[in-house]
């Protein structure tokens, strides 16, 4: 199959703005890393290409299917820093390299699998804001009697919980990520397991679960939310919220920035002050570290 995409990649290769082309072959029937084509060429070329991201799919001689993602070097560590298309992080790591202009991919290979304390800590504090915002909506689900979405949103919340475990350990969560965190951490798989075998009717496996949840989130809740309680503390006065919306390193998160710092001060992470307004007994809420 190589044979016959040869001639593709070799024309990118001679352009002088491609980093490095990495091929990653289908290996099952179903295969969800590569969108079940039977081949993926990702080409990574430097930020002065027109598109941020470009695909075109082929049908090969062998009735043979397969996808070429052209992507920019910035686009590609959005990708890897933000979480935002997963596969890419596997497709870098697990791909075969048939073209690298010095070193590039093997140094990004190498910083992948290092996976950066700055880095990691803000990947826990994205994965953190969504777990909160999941878990708060189960127990609002559930003391509304909606017991079936609350399954749904728990199961949701687990997910999160998984993916947080497994950037803990320094590892980039990949898309078969329960496979993963059973080797990982064993503990939170069991939480899964609990939840989706055991033999309790719904409503008293969510109560259970509600229970084991609050305690795994509070325990991770200082560590998780290093990255935002870092920037909190860049400064003795406390913070609005808008102003905390406002900085740039807390974007991509910052749809789960509310239901954070409401944890955050509910934990006594956090200790809030009241600002006057303009309006008599009103006060503004104010955050800052304790």
């Amino acid at each position: 199959m190589e044979d016959l995409l040869r001639p593709i990649y070799q024309e990118r290769a001679s352009d002088c703005g491609t980093l490095g082309i990495v091929i990653i072959e289908k290996m099952k029937p179903n295969s969800p890393i590569t969108d079940n084509f039977d081949v993926i060429l990702l080409i990574i070329v430097n930020d002065d290409a027109k598109q941020d991201w470009f695909v075109k799919h082929y049908e090969l001689e062998d009735e043979k299917t397969a996808a070429m993602h052209i992507v920019t070097e910035k686009q590609l560590m959005e990708w890897i820093d933000t979480s935002g298309y997963r596969k890419a992080v596997e497709w870098v790591i697990n791909g075969k390299v048939v073209f690298d202009r010095n070193g590039y991919i093997a140094d990004l290979k190498n910083q992948l699998r290092k996976f950066p304390l700055e880095k990691r800590n803000l990947r826990k504090a994205m994965e953190f804001g969504k777990l909160v915002k999941s878990y708060n909506e189960v127990k609002e689900l559930h003391e509304s009697n909606q017991l079936k979405d609350a399954y749904s949103r728990m199961v949701h919340s687990l997910h999160y919980l998984a993916r947080l475990a497994v950037i803990e350990k320094g590892y980039h969560p990949e898309v078969t990520l329960w496979n993963q965190v059973k080797q990982i951490d064993p503990e939170v798989y069991k939480l899964y397991e609990e939840l989706v075998e055991s033999e309790e009717d719904i409503e008293q496996r969510i109560k259970l679960m509600i229970l084991a949840a609050d305690f795994a989130i509070s325990t991770r809740a200082e560590v998780s939310a290093k990255h935002l309680l870092d920037i909190i503390r860049t400064k003795d006065a406390a913070w609005s919220y808008e102003e905390l919306k406002q900085q740039p390193a807390v974007s991509p998160y910052v749809l789960d920035l509310a239901a954070m710092l409401m944890y955050l001060h509910e934990k006594g992470l956090l200790e809030t002050e009241l600002a006057l307004t303009k309006g008599a007994g009103v006060y503004q809420l104010k955050y800052k570290s304790i």
